[in-house]
């Protein structure tokens, strides 16, 4: 399973970069992202600075019909709370258990893993969706990626069944789509204290490093692979006091092994994979003139938790504490 598992990173990553191309290409990834987020959002995202009675209308229950955009430009209406949902990727799994709907959870993908409750659930395919399972389930709700779950989504729709397709890719969206599923769900209170919570380590491990000198990291986040400007991993890595090394390119893309040298990381950060020997390390420990980078010499090669730092959820910020810890030991405990 852990093999398959690496294997799956590889596919994912190729999907995550061909589908950021596209969008880069129309007019950017930073502002595709906002353009493609609905008015609930820009309205989720400065939540925090509003007046109390504005917090208070957006904590209070959803009222139906309820219509939202998806990040597809989709509208959807819920006529009410929705009472069976299937997730198709392990980051909508995670974000409907943390805002308290989970008992409404029918189905699941292969790799939902967490929280342990999910793996009691009906499993409805991995990369490729299961159309008749979830038809089977009946459900009212299905949550999906708009660049990883396309054939499935267009198929659901043309079968009537409500999809909610997201594409977060940045801090704040992912905080503004579980905010989303907190009004879809009626669990807007529950949707708000994970936000803040979200809010609040951003703004702790922004304020530990604003003075601190920032580090040149270097990540390795699949064999091969590294990770470029335009993506939640390159935000995370920038709030945490790093610079990623790797931002003049955009998206996921294959390692320059000589661009790396040339960089002369201080920092090298990749996945605990759970495999001995990890083969991100292997690689990096067996790329001829690696051993003159600064990070290998003064072996500052960092493991951190695999799935809080790939999976568009409110684990987020859990990965984001981890990585500001491990650029900054001394400013974020």
């Amino acid at each position: 399973m852990v093999r398959n598992n690496r294997n799956l990173m590889k596919t994912l990553f190729g999907l995550l970069l061909a589908a950021m191309l596209v969008v880069t290409s129309a007019c950017g990834v930073n502002k595709e992202a906002e353009n493609q987020q609905p008015p609930e959002t820009n309205l989720a995202n400065s939540a925090a600075n509003k007046p109390e009675e504005t917090k208070d209308a957006a904590t209070q229950a959803t009222v139906y019909p309820y219509t939202i955009k998806d990040d597809t430009g989709t509208e959807i209406t819920f006529e009410q709370q929705p009472t069976k949902v299937v997730t198709l990727v392990p980051s909508e799994t995670e974000t409907i258990y943390a805002i308290g709907a989970g008992e409404q959870v029918v189905g699941v993908d292969q790799w939902s893993d967490y929280p342990e409750e999910a793996a009691a659930k009906p499993r409805v395919g991995d990369m490729t969706t299961n159309i008749e399972a979830v038809v089977a389930l009946n459900p009212d709700l299905v949550l999906a990626s708009s660049t990883l779950n396309t054939d499935a989504i267009a198929k659901l729709r043309e079968l009537k069944i409500p999809v909610y397709a997201s594409d977060p890719l940045t801090y704040d969206a992912v905080i503004a789509k579980l905010e989303i599923l907190g009004h879809i769900m009626n669990k807007p209170a529950d949707a708000a204290e994970i936000a803040d919570h979200m809010r609040q380590v951003r703004q702790q491990v922004t304020d530990a490093v604003k003075n601190a000198e920032r580090k040149k990291v270097y990540m390795e986040f699949s064999p091969g692979w590294t990770v470029g400007s335009g993506t939640f991993l390159d935000e995370l890595l920038n709030l945490a006091g790093g610079i990623n090394i790797s931002a003049a390119s955009q998206g996921w893309f294959e390692v320059s092994a000589e661009e790396v040298v040339a960089q002369d990381p201080e920092l090298i950060i990749y996945p605990d994979l759970k495999e001995d020997p990890n083969p991100i390390v292997t690689g990096i420990e067996s790329r001829p003139g690696w051993d003159v980078i600064a990070a290998v010499k003064n072996k500052q090669l960092h493991a951190v938790t695999e799935n809080p730092l790939v999976r568009v959820g409110p684990r987020l910020a859990d990965g984001l504490l981890e990585l500001a810890k491990v650029i900054h030991p001394d400013l974020v405990k």
